[in-house]
């Protein structure tokens, strides 16, 4: 069974904007950096286009937590006052040096 796969390829050169090269032109068309005889394609740049939106929503979405964790911040001060904390020194230096390797908060 054969499979022609032209016309799948004429229809993602379509959809996504970008070029899609003829294998039996791919040699021909550049100076030496494509084989003759070998598949080349090219993407549109829509994969760059998706990553700034999500980093754009995701940015957004940071934006509305508060800076500090209000309700955290009084349960652990409580506990402090009441002598309840407890913390290991292998707990803390782990949480420094995870904070240190994070590097700062953006």
């Amino acid at each position: 069974m054969r499979i022609d796969l032209k016309p799948a390829t004429q229809a993602l050169h379509k959809s996504c904007g970008g070029s899609v090269a003829n294998p039996a032109t791919a040699g021909s068309s550049s100076a030496g950096s494509v084989p003759a005889g070998a598949d080349r394609a090219e993407h549109s740049g829509v994969h760059v286009q998706a990553q700034a939106l999500v980093t754009r929503a995701l940015v957004a979405q940071a934006s509305q937590l508060p800076e500090v964790r209000e309700a955290r911040v009084q349960e652990l001060r409580q506990a402090i006052q009441r002598g309840r904390y407890q913390s290991s020194p292998e707990e803390v230096a782990g949480a420094v040096l995870a904070h240190m390797i994070a590097g700062p908060a953006a």
